[in-house]
């Protein structure tokens, strides 16, 4: 699995992070007191049929936070994310894709999440900046540079507080891929190694705003040790 690298010496799933991160432990957590600070944005990653979707809903409802997704979460979105992943309609370049994707945030980031976040309220995302740098950038090849400087652009500058990167054999996520694969979904096992060898990559120089876990673990077990890691990296008193 592209995950070796960076897992535990115990070879137990669940938790890849270093083991003195003290992590993992009890769940049971109440919706966290958000108070009238800015919130927190928690964005989720990883290659498609991985569990980001459920895990990121689960997580949103435990801490009270504010559900969103790329693309697709506003009214330009849902236009941006029918041209992005319609298969065999439109020959799309590597940097109109890139470029389409980081208008979809734009408006995100204006209409939903800052918002949010200025409000007080945390944020979970399903899927953010460092989805370009993993696709765009180590899966098509663009210049991590200049794809690094436009999603700070696109934002305006604003960067997940903590990402949650789920990782899984390449084969068994698209196993999991139950309904027909969109023009993403299909480009190839060989696509999808470069973009999760790209995301342990970019999770491994920066591991204060990283958490990684092997998806392999039930639905609820993973929860649990998602919860319990985001609570301890981002609760009031961390």
């Amino acid at each position: 699995m592209v995950a070796d690298a960076a897992a535990p010496a115990s070879g137990r799933p669940g938790h890849v992070q270093e083991m003195a991160t003290g992590l993992i432990g009890a769940a049971g957590f109440e919706p966290l007191g958000l108070g009238s600070r800015r919130g927190r944005l928690i964005a989720f990653e990883g290659i498609d049929g991985v569990g980001k979707t459920t895990q990121s809903r689960i997580l949103a409802e435990r801490i009270g936070a504010l559900y969103t997704w790329e693309p697709g979460s506003t009214p330009l979105g849902r236009a941006v994310r029918e041209v992005v992943l319609a298969r065999d309609e439109l020959a799309i370049s590597a940097e109109a894709e890139s470029l389409l994707m980081l208008a979809d945030r734009a408006q995100h980031v204006s209409d939903v999440v800052r918002p949010a976040l200025e409000a007080g309220r945390w944020v979970v995302s399903d899927r953010f900046v460092f989805s370009t740098l993993a696709y765009q950038g180590y899966g098509r090849g663009l210049d991590l540079g200049i794809l690094e400087e436009l999603c700070r652009w696109s934002t305006g500058g604003l960067w997940p507080d903590l990402n949650v990167l789920l990782v899984l054999d390449e084969q068994a996520a698209a196993e999991r891929l139950d309904a027909e694969p969109d023009r993403l979904e299909s480009d190839g096992r060989d696509f999808f190694e470069k973009v999760q060898a790209g995301y342990l990559k970019m999770a491994a120089a920066d591991p204060d705003r990283w958490v990684v876990f092997y998806a392999d673990l039930t639905v609820e077990e993973l929860a649990r040790e998602i919860e319990t890691a985001v609570l301890e990296r981002l609760s009031p008193h961390a």
